[in-house]
């Protein structure tokens, strides 16, 4: 786990004047990878590199060089992330093609598998990652990104070449020596205000871009990103007649998280592992416990009832027989870190959960140098309440078009805050039109009282648009699913977690986006996945046995932080404050968003999901965009608590 930067020039580089720029850009991310760093250039290329030392830990050095025996050193690769099944790989690239290694490390296996396998072995890495691979007969690079988007990679690209990072805010380093000018984009922001992340490829600057989960690419010097999507996360969807062969099914999903987990064990350091009080962590833990007994588990929560579930994780914790270990986190603390978080995060997500993450990252990091966590189960198996909606909204699909659409204008009639007035709106909506992802912030008559320039033809269908036409014959939760892979999963979870981490020079992995478990996962039929009674059915039988029976059938409580009661009270003059001393006055209608704090104060209606949504951006722009902000961002120092 590290951070990388490239730069490929469309002409020959003047070498120091490069390096330069790229060491610049690699102290703005040396929380990634705090262990080593290092830099090569070629006549056309720049890599640094800063490397969090997990696997081989005295050797794979990078940049590292690679070759076949016929021409040793014609790769260069610079890779942030695990491949979990590398072993296996090496072996068998080892007895197919005589491939030789120099290190007992994941690195060279990827390069290895590239110059035998061609950009097909870009499929074959189970693990997360974010790679560029120079190859110098060629001149030309080869990268990807990992199926899920675990892990980032940024790009932008000027007359004077084209930078990749791990984080945006080095590909901002080098926007000078790229020759690029940095703007704002307002769709970006219109997308951000409704869906609480800018959905990919795009950031909110319009000269920085993102490879896309799932996508391999190339580009020469002096070229163009060429990408292609490698994979297309398919459902396929088995017939099951039986209760033996559901029996078959729960018993697969058993055994392909069982082999995750194994997997995702594998590191020269201590492993620990997340621990809420949902099964998605739970069942990791326990896993994880069967491999190191010593497993220290983390969990964090608030000082506020029914907004923690820390005895709950900590039962659970006693019960695996793990040594535990809890951070609460106060509001005073989520207003003073927040700026920083937010300088971390690179571009606004506007989900409170983030904070205490970072936090209880923070504390880990104290313990362990890689932990575990259960990110993606609810995508896969089917763990969001919002995915029964399609049953409580069966009776609407009997209902003629015509008539639809009247009830949705009815619904616009009705008050604020009036129960019923979003169910009969969404019921008037096509599964298209009503459903984008977990979380919707500012409906559009709400973004038109806050936006200085509203622009109609922005619609969150553009993020959606793709999933749904290519999941057009599936069924309505099959769908849903389809399209959090590739909105909300990389958008919001995956973001959170890899930089809340990453900000404390903390590995996490995340057994559940492995694609054998997601090849069995896309197999499970509907009626197994959600019921009338619960959600991740099939998961929830087949680890049984695993997840002590408290936790097995419990309610999904989605990690809550309480700040609609925060910002009604402790954190009420903050936000005021932040608002004030904003300067996006050409975005942001600040007296409107006065006026949903004093309404959101008095109880007239909840805003808090909103305010938070704007806090978080306007105080991005002090940062990146104002320069009037200046987070403190400590040396990374990780003094062991024994």
């Amino acid at each position: 786990m590290c951070g990388l930067v490239g730069l490929v020039s469309p002409t020959e580089n003047e070498a120091e004047v490069a390096r330069a720029a790229v060491d610049s850009a690699m102290r703005c991310q040396r929380h990634r990878g705090p262990d080593e760093h290092g830099t090569w250039h070629g006549s056309e290329v720049v890599f640094g590199f800063n490397r969090l030392s997990i696997i081989d830990i005295e050797h794979s050095h990078q940049p590292l060089h690679w070759g076949p025996p016929e021409a040793p050193g014609r790769y260069t690769i610079n890779f942030n992330g695990e491949i979990y099944n590398y072993l296996e790989l090496r072996a068998e690239l080892t007895e197919k093609y005589g491939a030789r290694f120099a290190t007992d490390g994941d690195t060279e296996t990827i390069v290895a598998a590239y110059h035998y396998l061609g950009p097909a072995a870009i499929t074959r890495l189970r693990g997360m990652f974010a790679f560029l691979i120079w190859d110098s007969e060629r001149s030309m690079v080869f990268g990807g990104r990992d199926p899920f988007g675990i892990k980032p990679l940024y790009y932008a690209t000027g007359p004077n070449g084209t930078a990749f990072s791990s984080e945006k805010k080095s590909v901002l380093e080098l926007a000078s020596t790229l020759g690029i000018q940095l703007q704002m984009d307002r769709k970006a922001l219109q997308h951000y205000l409704t869906l609480q992340y800018v959905p990919e490829p795009a950031s909110l600057h319009d000269t920085v871009r993102r490879i896309e989960s799932g996508t391999s690419f190339t580009i020469t010097p002096g070229g163009k990103v060429t990408t292609e999507r490698y994979f297309p996360a398919s459902f396929k969807i088995r017939t099951v007649r039986s209760e033996a062969e559901a029996d078959a099914l729960y018993d697969e999903i058993t055994e392909a998280l069982r082999d995750s987990v194994a997997k995702h064990m594998r590191a020269d350091v201590t492993v620990g592992s997340f621990l809420s009080g949902g099964i998605d962590s739970t069942v990791v833990a326990a896993l994880a416990k069967e491999h190191n007994p010593d497993l220290i588990t983390f969990t964090t929560g608030f000082e506020r009832q029914g907004f923690s579930e820390v005895d709950v994780a900590a039962e659970s914790a006693a019960l695996i027989g793990v040594k535990h270990v809890v951070r609460t986190v106060t509001a005073q603390e989520m207003m003073d870190s927040l700026p920083l978080i937010t300088w971390y995060l690179d571009d606004p997500v506007a989900d409170p959960a983030l904070v205490p993450l970072w936090f209880i990252a923070r504390e880990a990091r104290q313990h362990v140098k890689v932990v575990l966590s259960g990110e993606g189960a609810d995508e896969l198996f089917g763990g969001y309440t919002i995915y029964r909606e399609p049953l409580s909204l069966a009776p609407f699909e009997k209902v003629p078009g015509a008539l639809r659409k009247a009830m949705g204008k009815v619904s616009t009639k009705i008050p604020q805050g009036v129960r019923g007035k979003d169910l009969l709106r969404r019921g008037a909506l096509t599964l298209e039109e009503r459903y984008y992802g977990n979380a919707r912030i500012f409906l559009d008559d709400q973004l038109r009282q806050v936006l200085r320039t509203y622009d109609p033809a922005v619609s969150h269908m553009d993020a959606t648009a793709q999933a749904y036409r290519e999941s057009e014959h599936w069924d309505p939760v099959t769908r849903m699913q389809h399209v959090d892979l590739f909105t909300w999963l990389r958008g919001d979870i995956l973001v959170k977690a890899d930089k809340m981490t990453m900000a404390n020079s903390l590995e996490l992995r995340v057994p559940f986006l492995d694609p054998e478990v997601f090849r069995i996962a896309s197999q499970i039929p509907s009626e197994l996945k959600i019921t009338k009674d619960t959600t991740k059915f099939a998961l929830r039988k087949a680890i049984r046995d695993i997840v002590p029976a408290h936790v097995l059938n419990r309610r999904k409580l989605g990690f809550p932080v309480p700040i609609r009661h925060w910002l009604k009270d402790e954190m009420h003059d903050w936000a005021v404050g932040i608002v004030r001393s904003s300067q996006t006055d050409q975005y942001i209608d600040k007296n409107a968003v006065l006026r949903l704090i004093e309404e959101h104060r008095s109880g007239i209606l909840d805003h808090s999901r909103r305010i938070w949504a704007l806090l978080v951006f306007m105080i991005w722009h002090g940062i990146f965009v104002e320069g009037r902000i200046h987070p403190v961002v400590p040396e990374p120092h990780y003094p062991v608590k024994l």
